[in-house]
């Protein structure tokens, strides 16, 4: 009978750990993949930048 009281707090903690899960899944997925698409520069080249534009003075 005690556990028919609390269903509904029970049903609410399971939905949140639920969602928790989730988001905690998605922003791990997201890190592996950001990583992955980084862009990585040997130690023979140098990643050189050219900017030909005026300053403002």
């Amino acid at each position: 009978m005690n556990v028919l009281k609390n269903m509904e707090a029970i049903f609410v903690a399971a939905l949140v750990l639920a969602g928790v899960s989730t988001y905690a899944e998605a922003a791990t997925s997201r890190a592996t993949e950001t990583y992955n698409a980084q862009v990585s520069v040997g130690a023979s080249q140098v990643a050189v930048v050219k900017v030909s534009a005026k300053r403002p003075a």
